[in-house]
Parts: structure tokens; sequence; C-alpha cells
């Protein structure tokens, strides 16, 4: 028997039987009674397999994502001491190493909403003031840069982890930040409406949120990243960082895998050679310039439907690190509004559509989003093209304009 419970495909299996009767309607603790029956502890690879396997047999992936605290739950007290594994790594607890950063984060965060946002709930359900509601509402707008530290998982850890094969865990907690950051935002307008109790219950249910986002990063996403990761790609993610920004910390110093002179770090010689078009030859220095200086952010996907390339203009709407380069690009949005993506796609490869437009009103900008099916001579179909530009100046024009400013 001990044999048989040894066997990898066993565990597995077992593991998602359990996580299926939750599914299912069986409360935690039966879940709980018939895992402590069969496993002594269970490794982080074996929760992410057994979740994969649930979203492959038809479970809805909204359905895991609900049942992701119920699993994180479950098995707690069955995964290895984090402090354990991550340090059993030479670099990660090295400042500047992303895991480093990350964990960094996580503590500020968790100080934070101790320190400042659970104490002023009190006193705001308790007097329901305008200073206390003002000061409550400070406190969770700053919480809100939270947002960066999902941003850069989003951009920067989860393609790392699918190209490694993880595929079913990005997904999954993609979604639960998204929850996080709506529930963060539910908050603060309850809070901004006087309405002391409800606010503070949004309040508890988004901390308590984040408080289990906090432990499955720690426990079950960093560990597994450890393990698979090279040195170059937490070099890819750090030097990258930088330009998402980061979460109740300043910026962390620069990180160099271990045995790499800071001299070998910044070598690399820039491309060179000629691009001849129809209309014209470009250098490479002068085509990447020229993307790079155009006033709107352009992305390609290519016919597979794989991230190809993006431009890096000076003011930049959404985030793209090179890390998505090579990626499928319903991976690089929410879980929500994957089936949109998918839907353009179809429409422009059977002909329906040339061009789907889209506009948002973001933090003081009107967001013009256009994506254009790029075809050949022939009309076959090459891949996707988005076209992204703040247009509130384009909008606020009015008259003239002749002349040269001085």
């Amino acid at each position: 028997m001990s044999e048989e419970i040894n066997n990898r495909a066993y565990r597995k299996n077992v593991i998602k039987e359990i996580l299926m009767d939750l599914h299912n309607g069986k409360s935690l603790e039966e879940a709980r009674e018939k895992f402590v029956a069969v496993f002594d502890g269970v490794a982080y690879s074996e929760v992410a397999a057994a979740e994969a396997a649930l979203i492959a047999d038809g479970v809805p992936l909204e359905e895991v994502q609900r049942l992701c605290d119920v699993h994180a739950a479950l098995f707690k007290d069955a995964l290895p001491e984090e402090e354990a594994v991550l340090s059993a790594s030479d670099s990660a607890d090295r400042p500047g190493h992303p895991i480093h950063t990350l964990r960094q984060e996580n503590r500020a965060v968790g100080e934070w909403i101790d320190g400042w946002v659970s104490p002023l709930k009190e006193a705001y359900t308790k007097n329901g003031g305008p200073q206390a509601r003002a000061a409550l509402r400070d406190a969770l707008e700053k919480l809100s840069d939270i947002k960066l530290h999902y941003r850069r998982k989003a951009n920067l850890i989860f393609p790392y982890m699918e190209q490694h094969g993880i595929t079913a865990p990005p997904k999954v907690m993609w979604g639960v930040d998204d929850e996080i950051r709506s529930e963060l935002s539910e908050a603060i307008g309850l809070v901004a409406n006087g309405d002391a109790r409800k606010a503070a219950e949004a309040v508890d249910a988004a901390t308590a949120k984040i408080g289990e986002m906090i432990f499955k990063e720690e426990n079950i996403m960093m560990p597994m990243i450890l393990e698979a990761f090279t040195q170059q790609e937490w070099k890819r993610i750090a030097d990258e960082s930088g330009e998402i920004g980061y979460c109740l910390i300043d910026a962390p110093p620069a990180f160099l895998p271990s045995g790499e002179s800071p001299s070998h770090a910044l070598s690399g010689e820039a491309a060179v050679g000629n691009i001849v078009l129809p209309t014209g030859a470009l250098r490479i220095d002068e085509l990447i310039g020229l993307f790079n200086t155009l006033p709107i952010d352009v992305t390609f996907v290519d016919r597979n439907d794989t991230v190809k390339y993006f431009s890096q203009g000076e003011e930049r709407i959404f985030p793209r690190t090179k890390a998505i380069i090579g990626r499928q690009v319903v991976n690089c949005h929410p879980p929500a509004s994957v089936h949109i993506v998918e839907g353009i796609l179809t429409d422009f490869k059977s002909g329906k559509k040339t061009h789907e437009d889209f506009w948002i009103q973001m933090g003081g900008q009107t967001v013009y989003i256009r994506y254009f099916a790029v075809r050949d001579g022939n009309g076959a179909y090459l891949g996707t093209l988005e076209v992204t530009q703040n247009i509130a100046p384009i909008q606020a024009l009015t008259g003239e304009k002749r002349l040269v400013d001085k």
C-alpha cells in the first residue's frame, strides 16, 4: 500500500478526488479527514497538478478559483515550511532577488493592514465621522498599491511559469488577484459613501483574501518557481520589475545571479544591419527608434496567437515586459476577459471582421484600444495588431494651430 501511496499519479488522483469532493459540496472537515487518512504531506507541484487536472476535466476555471482559498486551507498544515524551502535557495533571500522583493512587499502589506487599515476601520465603525472616514479611505487607497505587486506577477512571473509547464496556478491566481483589486475598490467606494457597516464588511473580506493570497504566494507559488526558474530568468524578471513599480517598499537593489559580475550583466551589443522593405530600407536601430517614437503603443500577435513584438515608448499606457514575448496572447489577459480576446481572434481569422475598437476612462486618460487583422498581399491572416493611445489631448483640441511653438 505504501508503494502505491508514493506513486505520483496515484497521489495526484487522490488530491484531485478530494478537491472534487469540495466542488460537489462536501465540507472542509470531511475533505481534511480523507486527506489525513492518506497523506503525511503534500508537495506544491502536486496541488498545482491536481488543480490543472480539474480544469482539464471540465471544471470551470471560475469554480477552481472559487475553491482556491478552501484548497489552501485544506493543505495548509501539510505543505513544507516556507522558510526551510526558501532558505535552500542560494540567492532568493538576497535583496534584489524577485522572491525577496515579493516577500518584502508581503510583509509591508501585512504591516499596513494590521497597523493602519484594521485600526482605522474599527475607529470608523465606532464613530463614522468624516475624519475617520477620510483616514480609512486614504489607508485603503495606499493599500491599493498592491495592484503593482499583482501586476508584476501577471507580467513577469506568470509567463515564465507557463514556459515551465506550470499553467493552472497562474490562471487561478490571476483571477483571485482581480477579485482582490475589485473588492478593494468596492470597499473604498462604500467608505466614501458613508455606509460604515457595509464598508467594514467589505474591508474585512478584501483584507482576508489578501492574507490568503500571501499564504498561497509564499507557500505554493514561490517554492514551485524557485525549483523551476533559472538564474537568468530571475535576472530578467528583476531587470524589468522597475518599469511596473513596487508596493509599499522602496525600489530594491539590482540583482546579479550568483557568479556574475556587473560588467557581464551589462554586456551585449546592439543589433546591426538593414531591413529592406517595399518602400525603403531601415537600419535596425532606426526601426527600433521609429516604433518607440510613435505616439501610440503597438503590440503584434502572430498567426499562432503568440506575442511577437511590442513597442517601448516613453509613456506606456499598459505595462509590457519582455517576458510576454513568445507567450500565448490569451494568457496575457485576465481570465474574465479571455473569451473577448478569443472572439476577436476568431473573427479576424475567419475574415468576419478586420478591426475592433474599444475606449475606456482610466486615470484621467481616454484610452483608445484598437485591434486590426494583419494580412498579406493575398489576404492570408498574418496576425493581430493592437494599437493603444491616450486620445484625451486630441479630444481637447479646438480651433486651429498654424504656428510653431516658440
